[in-house]
């Protein structure tokens, strides 16, 4: 329906407005050290929310029949690019990582984009009722995944997987076919993780991780622990953060809602919180009340990866589960997952509005 349009765009807003608020105030310090300007980081960030909006608007009005058509050549795009962060000149590599590629005016994450041209694709191909389509689904995401894997990502690789095999799953699977799936991924996950060195660290830290007795590879964990238990019932207040004196890493991406947590405490978190449960929710509703099978599958599928992710992130800073280096949606810095979240949002609005009335 499109008041549920409405609603989750203004909401995708207020999110993104609150993203902006938490960044400055936790990388305006190491901003000012590191790079001579405390502002450098919001004012990058501040460029692509308009820009997203826009996109957001635009991609809510595209017809139906239009996405349907553009979801292979979509795909394919996305293959190209996939393939072409490994190539010299083109591709940006970071403390070891394929991940990005250099535009010069701006430096875009191709992972970013799968997420929504697989969803897209996924939601075309499955809405059919097509049969004996398990090998080539599980061929298709392998293909997709493993160029992801290559960067290395592993956790925009599960938020992926997981995606795919719920979109495959609303389509109408058999349980057989789950059970198969469920397995390769819980194998999958065991396998990465155990063969490289930096990510079995990262899971012995978790399974080890004690207050009492702290390890260097345990420090990034207790620096969360520390900002999170600092804010209390109501924080330290905006600006009175101590962890973003450089103590915390990865203090504008990954850890951004420690600082957040710090700041304003449980009631700003469960605010937060709250405000991610409610979009996910508006989410889901326009899923359900999409006229046809491809809206629903997509509705679904971006509703489930902005949830997922924003779910990985928040576990891994509450040590529930090891930290993964996933990303907060519409909170911490990076311009392409911004611009990608609200085009996300856009093919939400855009299903709502080819909703039939409820009477």
């Amino acid at each position: 329906m499109k008041k549920y349009a409405v609603l989750i765009f203004l909401l995708t807003i207020v999110l993104s407005l609150i993203g902006l608020f938490v960044l400055y105030e936790s990388s305006s310090y190491t901003a000012l050290l590191n790079l001579g300007d405390r502002f450098y980081f919001i004012k990058n960030q501040a460029i692509y929310l308009p820009i997203g909006i826009v996109l957001a608007l635009i991609v809510s009005r595209v017809p139906e029949k239009k996405l349907y058509f553009l979801s292979l050549p979509l795909l394919l795009a996305t293959f190209i690019l996939l393939i072409a962060v490994f190539l010299p000149g083109l591709g940006l590599e970071l403390k070891g990582s394929h991940r990005w590629i250099d535009l010069g005016i701006i430096v875009f994450q191709p992972s970013e984009l799968l997420k929504i041209s697989l969803t897209i694709y996924l939601a075309a191909w499955l809405s059919s009722k097509e049969k004996g389509r398990l090998l080539a689904f599980l061929l298709l995401l392998a293909v997709f995944c493993g160029l992801v894997l290559l960067q290395p990502d592993l956790g925009t690789a599960f938020i992926i997987t997981v995606t795919a095999i719920s979109i495959y799953f609303l389509s109408g699977a058999k349980l057989v076919e789950m059970a198969i799936m469920g397995f390769i991924l819980v194998v999958g996950a065991g396998f990465f993780i155990t063969t490289a060195s930096y990510r079995l660290e990262r899971f012995s830290s978790f399974r080890e991780f004690s207050i009492e007795n702290p390890t260097d590879s345990t420090y990034h964990l207790r620096q969360i622990i520390l900002g999170i238990g600092s804010g209390g019932l109501l924080g330290v207040g905006p600006g009175n953060s101590i962890q973003k004196y450089a103590y915390l890493p990865e203090n504008t991406t990954d850890s951004i809602f420690a600082i957040y947590a710090e700041e304003t405490g449980f009631i700003g978190s469960l605010f937060l919180i709250s405000l991610f449960f409610v979009h996910a929710l508006l989410g889901f509703l326009i899923a359900a009340s999409s006229k046809d099978m491809f809206g629903r599958l997509l509705a679904s599928g971006i509703v489930i990866f902005i949830s997922i992710q924003a779910l990985i992130n928040l576990s891994s800073q509450a040590i529930i589960i090891p930290l993964t280096g996933v990303p907060l949606p519409f909170i911490s810095y990076g311009g392409s997952s911004m611009l990608i979240n609200f085009v996300a949002v856009g093919l939400l609005m855009n299903v709502a509005y080819n909703s039939k009335k409820t009477k």
